[in-house]
């Protein structure tokens, strides 16, 4: 394991109604690297996803975190990852700042103030707006806004291009480029390329590791 490496998994394995969705898998990224996860439907995307947050736990193996597992480390892991599932899990009777004040308590504040994060995700003028509200495009760019909203090394994203326009596509593939290039993490499912040279991404086929 290389000294740069923070994130690692060793002999992964998820099952799920009795079916192995994916097995023995063994991950290494480094800083300043995105892995992508490809694969058909059904193939554990998702699942590997939310057991590298933590909130499902592998049927076998472990995460590890700077070298440690993520169960020991507990909130010092939580407080370096920020993730934004498929759903967008923003609180639909809330405002959108109150949705960002919200994940600014659960996280590290960014430098950024929440209406500079609101007009760089084009909803500024929706700051006071429930988010109940707004279109599908526009809360999913309220999801990801969290990302500005908090300072998190790592970025777990499952299918974040959801819902948005070829400009908000473009807007966020900018960002999370800058992420990366800034010395950040991203592990992410995404059919949308993304504009980074061949050893800053990885990708990942749980298709053929059934």
């Amino acid at each position: 394991m290389s000294a740069n490496t923070l994130l690692e998994t060793r002999n992964l394995t998820c099952i799920r109604n009795d079916r192995r969705l994916f097995g023995g898998l063994e991950l290494v990224l480094e800083a300043g690297q995105m892995l992508v996860v490809e694969g058909p439907n059904g193939c554990g995307k998702t699942s590997l996803l939310r057991i590298l947050t933590g909130l499902r736990l592998a049927d076998e193996g472990e995460v590890r975190w700077r070298g440690e597992t993520i169960e020991k480390l507990a909130g010092d892991y939580y407080e370096e990852i920020a993730y934004v599932g498929h759903h967008d899990g923003v609180k639909r009777e809330l405002s959108c700042l109150e949705n960002l004040r919200l994940a600014r308590a659960m996280g590290i504040p960014s430098a950024l103030e929440l209406d500079d994060v609101l007009e760089q995700v084009n909803l500024y003028v929706y700051g006071e707006t429930e988010a109940g509200s707004l279109s599908a495009g526009q809360r999913r760019r309220l999801a990801l806004a969290r990302l500005l909203a908090t300072r998190s090394i790592l970025w777990i994203l499952d299918e974040p291009f959801t819902s948005l326009d070829k400009a908000s596509m473009a807007m966020f593939t900018g960002l999370f480029v800058a992420h990366i290039e800034a010395g950040g993490m991203i592990v992410m499912t995404s059919h949308h390329d993304i504009p980074l040279d061949h050893e800053r991404i990885r990708r990942l086929d749980l298709g053929a590791k059934a």
